[in-house]
């Protein structure tokens, strides 16, 4: 299976590859995002170590039903043959109503197939008023208009 763009990346394509991400973790479908990695990919994401796609899809599925109203932003930090770093930011809130703006750098790395064979995850939460927040889209594919993270001052 070959998920272009392929590697090595260019500006262009390392750009294309992190809004891909982008939009496919928007959508909050495990199966889908898991579809992205190899079936051995290895993950850290926080303090939690995950190997191949099954534990991608459990890891995802408990995610996304403790965050909730998720909606992310990617956006390309550097890049160099088959792998990407990436910042992100996420907002959210929990069962109770209280919002979160989650703050990240992921590590990724390729096959030649264009599958993320590593991801490495270091994130930060930090507590939001529901009046701080500033991703305001409908829940799914963040709108082409919409502001990036540089646009945000993230």
């Amino acid at each position: 299976m070959s998920r272009p763009p392929l590697p090595p990346f260019t500006r262009e394509t390392a750009a294309q590859k992190a809004r891909m991400a982008e939009d496919a973790w928007n959508s909050r479908d495990p199966e889908k995002v898991s579809l992205a990695y190899t079936p051995d990919s290895a993950w850290r994401n926080r303090g939690e170590f995950l190997t191949g796609r099954d534990a991608i899809v459990a890891f995802l599925t408990r995610k996304w039903a403790r965050e909730l109203d998720y909606r992310l932003i990617k956006e390309v930090w550097a890049f160099a043959d088959n792998r990407i770093a990436a910042r992100f930011a996420y907002e959210w809130r929990d069962d109770s109503g209280n919002w979160f703006r989650s703050y990240g750098n992921e590590n990724w790395e390729f096959d030649e197939d264009g599958l993320m064979a590593r991801r490495i995850a270091s994130i930060n939460d930090l507590p939001i008023r529901e009046s701080d927040r500033l991703f305001h889209w409908p829940l799914g594919r963040r709108p082409d208009d919409h502001p990036s993270l540089s646009d945000l001052g993230l």
